[in-house]
Formats: C-alpha cells, sequence, structure tokens
C-alpha cells in the first residue's frame, strides 16, 4: 500500500500526539545485523531516532528525515511499519501522551557531518544489546523482534 504525504494546514505541532520514528541498521559481512543507537539531546539516555509528523512527507520519509538529522545516517526506509509504542512527553508543561509508528532504515551511508552531531552520541549494537538499553518496553520488543529479512524496501 503507497503512504500518501501529510498536511498540516493549520496545526501546530504541539497539536499532534504522533511521531515517526527508524530502527537503523546494518548487516555485517558475517550476516549479523547492527541497530544504531543515538544519545537523546539533554542526557545521555540511548534512544532511535523520531520526531514530528512533516509537512508534505509521508510518514516514512519523515522518520528518515529524522535519522539523517539526529544520527546522520542515510539508505532506504522501508513503507511497511515495524510496531508502535507509546510515551510521555513534556511540550509546553504539558505531560502529553505521544505514540511512534517505527519503520526500518537500512543504512547505506554513515556521514562524518551531520545536523545534530554536536549533541548526540552514536554506536552500533547488537539487537540485543540495543534492545535492553531501550526504556520503553514495547520499542525494545520492536528492536529485539527486528528481522531485516522481511522487509520489502
Amino acid at each position: 500500500m503507497k503512504q500518501h504525504p501529510i498536511r498540516l494546514t493549520g496545526a501546530g505541532k504541539h497539536d499532534l500526539r504522533s511521531q515517526f520514528g527508524v530502527v537503523p541498521y546494518r548487516v555485517t559481512d558475517e550476516g549479523k545485523t547492527e541497530i544504531l543507537v543515538i544519545t537523546a539531546r539533554d542526557n545521555d539516555r540511548w534512544i532511535l531516532p523520531k520526531g514530528w509528523p512533516m509537512d508534505g512527507s509521508t510518514p516514512a520519509e519523515a522518520a528518515a528525515t529524522e535519522a539523517f538529522e539526529e544520527a546522520g545516517v542515510e539508505g532506504q526506509v522501508a513503507p511497511m511499519v515495524l510496531g508502535l509504542y507509546s510515551y510521555r512527553k513534556a511540550v509546553n508543561g504539558d505531560d502529553l501522551p505521544i505514540v511512534v509508528t517505527m519503520f526500518a532504515l537500512r543504512v547505506d551511508k554513515v556521514l562524518k557531518d551531520w545536523p545534530e552531531k554536536r549533541h548526540r552520541k552514536r554506536k552500533w549494537l547488537s539487537r540485543k544489546k540495543a534492545a535492553a538499553l531501550m526504556k520503553e518496553p514495547e520499542l525494545a520488543e520492536i528492536v529485539r523482534a527486528f528481522d531485516p529479512g522481511a522487509l520489502k524496501h
């Protein structure tokens, strides 16, 4: 099924309660899947790239843009949804419930310089180790169960 761009006319990003993210991955020469994790901007907690919807972009395209900005990676994003997870985010003094739709991003290029390089660290980990670092249980399960062989890019 083809995704359609989102139109945000008249909506403020603080009115939205959904985000899009990616599981950035690569498969090593030995056939092992590795996941790229990054630190949050405001602390050293390990997370995956995610962000708000973007006007005129599909959910998968918005997620890929976040991977470029936050993790400095480019590649092929699969349009199939891997799963959803929820968390709470403080926005303008409000504690908002957020639902994040996750997509897979096969990393083809790791950049030496990217928009948020000064604010984040990144590292490649096995699925098991990456899942163990995720604070949200639903996200940990998405990472643990991730199978790149089941994707259609």
